[in-house]
């Protein structure tokens, strides 16, 4: 007997035995919106995204005025990361045409550049950091005063960021179902 991978196997073991493809394909990589995350969504990319940035930084020897230890509490430099993740795994899928990696590592000098004027606006840096300062329009109130703070442990400090905001994002999914009608669909 036959089926839609050819004669029957029987006799292999089952990590030999041939997979449908449409459940051993992974997912395409895609855009990461950050402000539409599900609080699980939010800590799976964020934890992915830190172990690419690790791997970047140090593949590239990259020093922190373009990937500071805190680039994950500066939105700006959040984003730019992720879509270059996003760049980097679609110049690198198999199914690529072969001169993608070079379309991405052109990208990647030029993403270098914004990061240096990232970080340079935001003012984190290996040593301490300090909240993006805000300009406050007229008629808007004063932005308020941002000081520098010591980084003591990085990695302390990105565990205890993805905790809080994940906690963040779980309150505003569960306030929003607190509110939802499902006999209306409205909240």
């Amino acid at each position: 007997m036959t089926d839609s991978f050819g004669p029957e196997h029987d006799d292999l073991p089952p990590e030999a035995e041939p997979r449908s493809p449409r459940f051993d394909t992974p997912e395409p990589p895609h855009p990461v919106n950050w402000n539409l995350l599900t609080a699980n969504d939010l800590e799976a990319e964020l934890l992915e995204l830190n172990r690419w940035v690790d791997w970047l930084r140090h593949t590239y020897g990259l020093p922190a005025s373009v990937v500071p230890p805190y680039w994950h509490r500066h939105p700006e430099l959040l984003w730019e990361l992720s879509a270059l993740h996003l760049h980097w795994l679609s110049a690198y899928d198999p199914e690529q045409d072969g001169s993608a990696p070079l379309g991405w590592h052109r990208d990647f000098a030029d993403a270098r550049a914004r990061l240096r004027d990232w970080v340079a606006a935001c003012g984190t840096r290996l040593d301490r950091d300090r909240p993006t300062r805000q300009t406050s329009w007229p008629g808007e109130d004063p932005a308020a005063p941002v000081e520098d703070s010591p980084i003591t442990n990085r990695d302390e400090d990105f565990v205890r960021f993805v905790l809080d905001q994940v906690a963040a994002r779980q309150e505003a999914e569960d306030a929003f179902f607190a509110a939802f009608d499902p006999d209306t669909g409205e909240v």
